[in-house]
């Protein structure tokens, strides 16, 4: 079974440092999917339980990624679901916010491919408030990274009627209501990255969330998704903001910009009555 000396070690040094932000994160996306694949194989043929398993999973990944970024942006911050917050972050120029693996309990499941690896670069310089710059979404389970560059292909033009992705235990009422008073149609998806990176490739058109969320939960499917042209706020329109003080960022909206007003029209209706 492969261990975190093994990952810290020849894995790492597979990433060089030359690479361009966006195209590291992309690599680093990929390569931790691919060892968290490499390790849930291994121990569903050792007959681990599913918590040993996603606990495996997350300790991998954190520190694949960690010590790759330390290794080839030294001076860079880290924000990591998995590491202590080193409020150092709060004051550094460039700042990488990361969740090793999204979906633990899918991963864990050994079945099912609806989990996700986010890598996203925040820089104080891109905007008054600081500005996601350079982001990746992994989701190994169909061997698929999606990235801010390249950018992801167009969205196919929508000719059905819109479908909203909703967590698959439990449907926020916000979301619930805005589905109803407007006519969607709703599925089901495990983590955050998953359904967000499902809107992104056109299977769904929804993804409104409320049950609150993290800002590693969100980074890296929100820079993914402004690059494929995509709207992005939060329920009540504002903007979403990245490397606060506080990491707690309880929802967000991901749509065609089309569908956008009416959506953010009837959040107003649903939290107004």
């Amino acid at each position: 079974m492969m261990n975190d000396n093994t990952v810290s070690g020849e894995h790492t040094q597979q990433i060089p440092a030359s690479l361009t932000d966006a195209e590291l994160a992309t690599r680093l996306a990929r390569e931790t999917g691919a060892l968290l694949v490499e390790l849930r194989t291994q121990m569903i043929r050792d007959d681990a339980s599913p918590w040993y398993m996603m606990d495996a999973g997350d300790a991998l990944a954190h520190r694949f990624i960690v010590d790759t970024l330390h290794r080839v942006r030294p001076t860079d911050a880290v924000l990591s679901e998995e590491g202590t917050d080193d409020t150092r972050r709060l004051s550094a120029d460039r700042v990488w916010i990361v969740d090793p693996l999204d979906g633990t309990a899918e991963f864990g499941e050994g079945d099912r491919d609806d989990w996700a690896v986010h890598i996203a670069l925040w820089e104080r310089n891109a905007g008054p408030r600081g500005a996601l710059t350079a982001a990746a979404v992994g989701l190994p389970g169909i061997d698929i990274t999606l990235s801010t560059s390249p950018a992801p292909a167009p969205r196919a033009v929508m000719t059905r009627t819109p479908l909203m992705v909703v967590s698959r235990s439990r449907t926020p009422a916000v979301a619930a209501s805005v589905a109803q008073q407007l006519g969607y149609d709703g599925v089901r998806l495990g983590s955050a990255g998953a359904k967000a990176m499902a809107v992104v490739l056109g299977h769904v058109d929804i993804y409104l969330h409320a049950g609150g969320q993290h800002q590693w939960d969100s980074a890296a499917p929100i820079a993914v998704a402004r690059a494929a042209g995509l709207h992005t706020s939060r329920i009540d329109g504002s903007e979403l903001m990245y490397n606060e003080r506080d990491t707690w960022l309880p929802d967000l909206l991901i749509c065609p910009p089309h569908l956008a007003d009416d959506i953010l029209r009837a959040v107003r209706n649903f939290t107004d009555n």
